[in-house]
């Protein structure tokens, strides 16, 4: 079921920029979106699905070591999007990118998602 609508990705070479939006599917989501605590998750072909980063209903944000510095998560809670704003991209940025939703409004290391969008694609080229 998908919950979230993820757009932005494409293909963009070494150094360049994109930004990712996710927006509630339904308007129960955007319930789910305002109160809650969203992620932006990435899965890379072969490999494990991974944090890049979160933002809390308090406003606090943590992102992974890889993208720390390059990457920024932000919210616009009127229209019920979530931005994942992606620059100095590199080739291991190459994944797939999903926006989630915990149940919960604070963001822990440890906190469970379950609400999913169906991810966008970013290939990053050399």
């Amino acid at each position: 079921q998908v919950n979230f609508v993820e757009s932005g990705g494409g293909s963009v070479q070494a150094g360049g920029s994109l930004r990712l939006s996710c927006l509630a599917s339904r308007s129960t989501y955007k319930y789910i979106f305002n109160g809650h605590c969203m992620a932006w998750f990435r899965q890379a072909p072969g490999k494990e699905r991974e944090g890049v980063g979160s933002f809390g209903v308090d406003g606090i944000t943590w992102y992974a070591d890889s993208v720390k510095g390059r990457f920024t998560i932000s919210k616009d809670n009127r229209e019920g999007r979530l931005y994942l704003q992606m620059n100095s991209l590199k080739p291991e940025d190459t994944a797939t990118y999903f926006c989630a939703a915990a149940r919960v409004p604070r963001c822990f290391s440890n906190t469970d998602y379950s609400y999913w969008g169906q991810g966008t694609h970013v290939a990053v080229s050399s």
